[in-house]
């Protein structure tokens, strides 16, 4: 998701990961599968089948941890601020873990088209050296959105073609 904040000197803009359930939701639907799976163990085990029981355990555990693993990398979240003197973009979960800076004046968005049309653009803000990504999260959509921004405020972008001897599957 892209939203935009108000700034005192330019604009902010806040990128997010879809999140299509809250992590009580995700929780919610754990317990439910908890609860038909202790239902059904207990068949089995009712029935003789005793030896279930462990493996209906790990397949609890394996789901739990999948849940947490998926709602924790939907908590990241990228913080693009653009005044006209420097971009500053931080990142991290919960609260900043990098950030950078870059001037306004001399940074390009580079857009890296992608080699089929299922996959979002892949962006980075380069200056000299220094080349950051940003948005690889985002969906299509909110990629296009996110570029269209940029470059209404002015920030020059350099598309770049995908390499025509790499085929789909490489």
């Amino acid at each position: 998701m892209v939203e935009r904040l108000p700034h005192p000197d330019g604009f902010r803009l806040v990128l997010t990961p879809n999140r299509s359930l809250s992590w009580h939701g995700n929780v919610r639907i754990w317990a439910a599968l908890f609860v038909l799976s202790a239902l059904i163990a207990t068949g089995f085990t009712l029935m003789g089948a005793w030896v279930i029981i462990p493996f209906a355990g790990l397949e609890l555990i394996a789901l739990a941890c999948g849940i947490y693993l998926t709602s924790r990398e939907c908590q990241r979240q990228e913080v693009l601020s653009i005044d006209d003197e420097d971009i500053h973009l931080e990142k991290g979960r919960k609260r900043k873990q990098a950030e950078w800076t870059l001037p306004t004046r001399y940074a390009r968005l580079r857009v890296a088209s992608p080699p089929h049309p299922f996959t979002p653009a892949k962006l980075s803000l380069t200056h000299r050296d220094t080349e950051v990504s940003i948005g690889g999260f985002l969906n299509i959509e909110d990629t296009e959105k996110l570029i269209g921004m940029l470059e209404k405020n002015g920030l020059l972008i350099e598309r770049k073609e995908p390499d025509p001897q790499i085929g789909l599957w490489f």
